[in-house]
């Protein structure tokens, strides 16, 4: 049977293959500025990395050199993640903006640029619950992976953090809907340094409507009821150039919220985001 066929039957419990999931539910709608402020995350289910996710480089050993808090919900409209990460250097504000070997175009805003190269999170969704082999997002509403940047964005330049296209860079559709997506702000993402440094929030919020497309020209709504969709995170880290010694770019860290090393960005390697229609309980 294929994957997909499993995921409509009734009581299943993934979407992607790997079994680690979270579910949004309806609650109030968050203010984008980069700020937790008090109660307005409190109806979300929260969540926490890296410890127990899949490092793609260097593992993660300690929480004050790379941890994160995180929070999901929706308003019926539009799906939102916050995402309070303590990271202990901050590339391009506590090093300088130094460039990996591998691409000195990385910080161009264009398809010859890494929207991932710095400290950044990345939300990759499969709505359609589809996949048939070993691919990964089409980079449409169907599926998709997106990145918001510490200090670069699309909407600010070099040096002002918020959302760039994601992958597959090498699809020029891909880039230009992804585009399209950042400047009618059908996603958005505010991104802010914690007062003292050491980590950084970042509150995105995904519209529906064009970025949830459950079948061609059907977009996610709760009238549909729960509905589990593909769901990866990515947490990327750069510190000083040295401590990524061995690892491609240099990076010091990538961690993910599901999948195996080297394939995480495969459709069938993620976990479950479901999207509920009920408020959350009193668990998480």
């Amino acid at each position: 049977m294929l994957p997909f066929l499993v995921i409509a039957l009734s009581g299943a419990l993934w979407a992607g293959e790997f079994p680690r999931s979270l579910s949004a539910h309806p609650g109030s709608t968050p203010v984008l500025d980069g700020v937790i402020a008090p109660g307005e995350w409190d109806d979300a289910t929260s969540f926490t990395g890296v410890a127990g996710w899949i490092a793609q480089f260097t593992p993660t050993r300690d929480p004050r050199d790379l941890s994160l808090k995180g929070y999901v919900k929706h308003d019926g409209r539009r799906l939102y993640f916050a995402f309070d990460v303590t990271d202990d250097v901050l590339y391009g504000i506590d090093t300088p903006r130094w460039l990996p070997e591998e691409n000195p175009k990385a910080h161009e805003l264009t398809r010859d640029g890494f929207p991932w190269f710095g400290d950044e999170m990345e939300l990759l969704i499969n709505a359609t619950n589809r996949w048939s082999g070993d691919e990964n997002a089409a980079g449409d509403g169907g599926s998709w992976q997106m990145v918001c940047n510490l200090t670069k964005s699309r909407l600010g330049g070099v040096g002002k953090g918020g959302l760039l296209e994601g992958e597959p860079r090498k699809s020029e559709a891909a880039w230009n809907t992804y585009q399209k997506w950042i400047l009618s702000g059908a996603q958005q993402c505010a991104a802010r340094v914690k007062p003292g440094g050491k980590g950084y929030i970042l509150e995105w919020a995904v519209s529906f409507n064009p970025c949830l497309e459950v079948a061609p020209g059907e977009f996610y709504s709760p009238a549909l009821g729960d509905r589990a969709m593909g769901l990866n995170i990515a947490l990327g880290d750069l510190d000083e150039k040295e401590k990524g010694a061995g690892n491609f770019g240099h990076f010091h860290h990538e961690d993910w919220f599901a999948g195996a090393k080297n394939v995480r960005t495969n459709l069938k390697q993620w976990g479950t985001l479901w999207i509920r229609v009920s408020p959350k309980s009193g668990r998480p």
